[in-house]
């Protein structure tokens, strides 16, 4: 069993930039792939990005390319999403999540983080 926390939400406002972690316990997620999803109130979890296990592949929604950029430090069982020039519309509960295939076309989240909330101010 895999367990992920996030950290690193908060307020910013718009322009700014938050850097969230998913610290993983459990077993180690070098052969995972890992995913940001993002649910913001009255709809539905939205896909922001993943990367691959070992980090030379990634993907990003529309929405984020370009802003978002997901890391990962294998060492420290850690993935990152750095968020920059962040919008009031990038306000969501952002969830770190693990895909034991390692790397697919489209993600399938094993494993789910419990959430960690960012806020843009306008």
């Amino acid at each position: 069993q895999v367990q992920l926390v996030e950290s690193g939400g908060g307020l910013v406002q718009a322009g700014g930039s938050l850097r969230l972690s998913c610290a993983a316990s459990g077993r180690t997620l070098s052969s995972y792939g890992m995913g940001w999803f993002r649910q913001a109130p009255g709809k539905e979890r939205e896909f922001v990005g993943a990367i691959s296990w070992g980090g030379d592949r990634t993907n990003y929604a529309n929405s984020v390319k370009g802003r978002f950029t997901i890391s990962r430090d294998n060492a420290k069982n850690t993935v990152y999403l750095q968020m920059n020039s962040l919008k009031p519309e990038d306000t969501a509960v952002y969830y770190c999540a693990a895909d034991t295939s390692g790397w697919r076309s489209k993600f399938k989240t094993d494993y789910w983080g419990q959430g960690t909330q960012v806020t843009v101010s306008s």
